[in-house]
């Protein structure tokens, strides 16, 4: 390995003795020097080039023979493009070494000085571009094998260290730029603390509600919820580390600070979705005006509607059996009766009973409310054996147009219908 080195650094100084030879024999003094140093630098362009390419085309060959469904960290990386970037690093810090090979020798110390800066930059900057693609890449390696919560957690750490890391990127490029002392720098970072957390307190609090997402795996990415404080009402499509993105379900985009997610009541509607049940809670509000006992009439209109008939029959038996000994029986209020809006209540509960689009091992409820001035709300309380917006819609209509239609043959007056 070092004989390989030392015949690379040999060769590269042949390299510059020639370029010196040429260019002195053919021109004088200054000119002379300009030429040599733009040729030279010329030379250390090629050299990255070449290099920069030779281990790509190695990478590409690597990347072609493994089996990337048996690991996809490494389709991941390839997504990220962190070989090229790799390749990046590994030319540069090459052309690092030959830089002392091409230029060093016999070079002025100002030109000497200037040409370590610009390396050494360029080395920051594909440093810092090699760690954004490996931590772009884990991002995708969670998308790949759809760890929602971990991916979640690792975005609020990773965009936090993303952050911070630029900021020490940048204090380590001004003392290579202005040559200053690293403990002046952590000094003035004291100096500028409380500024900082100032400047950066969205950032912290989002990180912390990153971490809290993950760990809770109340949310993530996918998931249907609501926000009761901002009236919204869709699908997460991104947790960052300051923002969270929700698509409407009108196809428009809300945007709510990330720390809201820990401090704001959220809706999760997820879970009703993957179970594919959906509940239905609205209400048909009555006049009480229309509320009247049945009478003989009624009774026998009745008996023929098959999913009350068996009801009627046994009701009508048990009041007959009881006006038998009861004083006063020809008086309505005297013993128990059948009311029209009792019955229809009956009624509606047995219509969703056999209703073959609710789920009959969920509560199944049909409920007065408490009366208002406009009258008296009947509750529907169900839930649908369809999760998706369209079929849960067409079920809770169908049901709606039956009952409220149902309702002239029980003698019954709705004033309207409320959504709950």
């Amino acid at each position: 390995m070092n004989n390989d080195l030392q015949e690379t650094r040999d060769f590269l100084q042949q390299i510059s003795y020639d370029i010196n030879v040429f260019f002195a024999k053919y021109f004088d003094g200054s000119i002379a020097w300009i030429f040599q140093v733009t040729s030279k630098i010329l030379v250390l362009l090629a050299f990255y080039f070449i290099v920069d390419l030779g281990i790509r085309l190695f990478f590409n060959f690597l990347y072609k023979i493994i089996k990337k469904d048996k690991y996809p960290f490494v389709e991941a990386l390839y997504q990220s493009k962190f070989p090229r970037a790799m390749a990046h690093v590994i030319a540069l810090g090459l052309c690092s070494f030959a830089l002392d090979s091409i230029f060093y020798k016999n070079m002025h110390p100002a030109t000497k000085s200037i040409l370590d800066v610009i390396v050494q930059i360029g080395q920051l900057i594909v440093i810092g571009s090699a760690g954004l693609r490996l931590y772009k890449s884990v991002e995708i390696y969670y998308i790949l094998i759809k760890e929602n919560y971990k991916l979640i957690a690792f975005k609020a750490v990773s965009q936090t260290l993303k952050i911070f890391g630029g900021v020490i990127l940048f204090f380590i490029a001004i003392k290579i730029v202005f040559k200053i002392n690293s403990g002046t720098i952590l000094g003035s970072l004291g100096a500028i603390t409380a500024v900082m957390v100032l400047v950066f307190r969205d950032t912290i609090l989002g990180f912390v509600t990153g971490i809290h997402v993950a760990t809770s795996k109340n949310l993530k990415v996918g998931d249907w919820i609501g926000i009761p404080k901002y009236n919204i009402e869709g699908n997460i499509t991104d947790i960052s580390l300051l923002t969270t993105k929700i698509v409407n379900f009108d196809k428009t985009v809300s945007t709510i600070p990330t720390y809201d997610l820990m401090s704001t009541e959220i809706r999760n509607y997820q879970v009703m979705t993957e179970g594919n049940l959906r509940r239905i809670k609205r209400s048909m509000i009555f006049n009480i005006k229309s509320f009247q006992f049945l009478t003989k009439e009624d009774y026998e209109r009745l008996e023929k509607v098959n999913l009350i008939s068996d009801y009627i029959i046994t009701k009508k038996n048990e009041i007959d059996s009881e006006k038998l000994d009861l004083h006063n029986a020809d008086n309505m209020l005297n013993g128990q009766q059948l009311t029209n809006i009792g019955v229809f209540r009956k009624y509606a509960e047995n219509y969703l009973r056999n209703n073959p689009n609710i789920e009959q091992k969920e509560i199944i409820l049909v409920r007065q409310l408490e009366i208002t001035p406009q009258g008296m709300p009947l509750e529907i309380y169900c839930f649908t054996i369809y999760s998706n917006l369209e079929d849960y819609e067409r079920v809770q209509s169908d049901i709606f147009d039956h009952l409220l239609v149902a309702t002239h043959d029980f003698g019954l007056e709705v004033i309207q219908v409320n959504k709950v």
